[in-house]
């Protein structure tokens, strides 16, 4: 029996998933409904995907009995409304990244799924695809020695964006595009909880911040270094260090199809989109929905590629840079 998938929000990002999803086999990922904040644009949105069900409200989507789980693609200032929401409703849900502004809203969410008894994850792609699963392996035998530094780039022009630079839509370069850097660390160190968090950073006049570095230091002696910036583009790459050699993410290491191990490349192309995308290699997001049909088919609630721990120690991180830098929203203080 296929997953039947509902989508609420019409912007960019569930444009961009809904297409992943058309890469999938239609016996096992069908899109019944989507929901917008308005139903023009819900029908819109369902003209273009040819999508059955349109809904002006995200309640009304909340009420429809055919659907399995509910992909959370609105902005992240409202991933804890919205995710309560259905959480609440008994609908599992994945919802994109950031997971929420912070972790003490992210607990909330995490406390509803357990409630509920429903599944939760967040979509943090790049944990789903090909290239992380071969790097999981290549690292528990040791193909590069003992890892010491892992160094993570992530950096764009994006200033012209008032949705990335407004501190009111949850802007600024750490929460935005920073926390892959972030989750590319702890999945490199298994999870663990770093020993010392130091960030350093310059922020816009709207108070949120335009470039970050955040150093983590691990037991052992080993250290990541995760450097994010709204204003310049960066390498974009994400690099393990080991005593005896290196393992790479040449491809943008947020929609990894390249690898590099000691020298070698492989490469994991993806299938081509049915319709034009507005991110790059958007039709990897097919892994993350794969993920989510694998851990509900076994009755799981949340997903060992990408657990809620990961999603909470990730979201303690950045909570604990921003406060050094001096970043701090409204959801803050609520």
């Amino acid at each position: 029996m296929a997953t039947r998938w509902g989508i609420c929000g019409s912007g960019n990002i569930s444009h961009d998933f809904c297409v992943a999803l058309r890469t999938l086999a239609e016996q096992e990922h069908q899109i019944v409904a989507v929901a917008a904040r308005s139903l023009e644009r819900a029908q819109k949105f369902a003209k273009t995907h040819g999508i059955p069900k349109a809904y002006g409200s995200y309640q009304e989507l909340v009420k429809d009995p055919n659907i399995d789980v509910v992909y959370i693609g609105v902005v992240h200032t409202h991933h804890l409304p919205v995710g309560l929401l259905f959480l609440n409703a008994g609908k599992s849900v994945l919802c994109e990244k950031p997971f929420t502004m912070n972790s003490r809203e992210l607990r909330q969410l995490i406390s509803a799924t357990r409630e509920n008894n429903v599944f939760l994850m967040e979509a943090m792609w790049s944990r789903c695809f090909p290239v992380y699963s071969e790097i999981s392996r290549l690292l528990s035998e040791q193909a590069v020695g003992e890892v010491k530094m892992v160094s993570v780039y992530f950096g764009l022009n994006l200033l012209d964006r008032i949705h990335t630079t407004q501190k009111e839509q949850g802007g600024g370069s750490l929460l935005y595009i920073g926390v892959y850097c972030v989750q590319f660390a702890l999945m490199v160190f298994n999870g663990e909880k770093p020993e010392s968090i130091s960030a350093t950073g310059v922020l816009l006049p709207s108070g949120v911040d335009e470039s970050m570095v955040v150093v983590l230091k691990f037991s052992g002696n080993r250290i990541a270094v995760c450097s994010s910036s709204l204003a310049c583009a960066l390498p974009n790459t994400a690099s393990i260090f080991g005593t005896t050699g290196t393992i790479t993410v040449s491809s943008p290491m947020h929609c990894p199809t390249t690898l590099e191990v000691n020298g070698q490349k492989s490469e994991f192309p993806l299938p081509d989109p049915r319709l034009p995308l507005n991110f790059p290699n958007s039709t990897g997001l097919r892994y993350e929905a794969e993920e989510v049909r694998r851990c509900l088919q076994k009755g799981l609630k949340e997903s060992i590629r990408m657990s809620l721990a990961d999603s909470e120690l990730v979201m303690e991180i950045m909570d604990e840079a921003r406060r050094q830098v001096g970043v701090v929203y409204e959801q803050d203080s609520q």
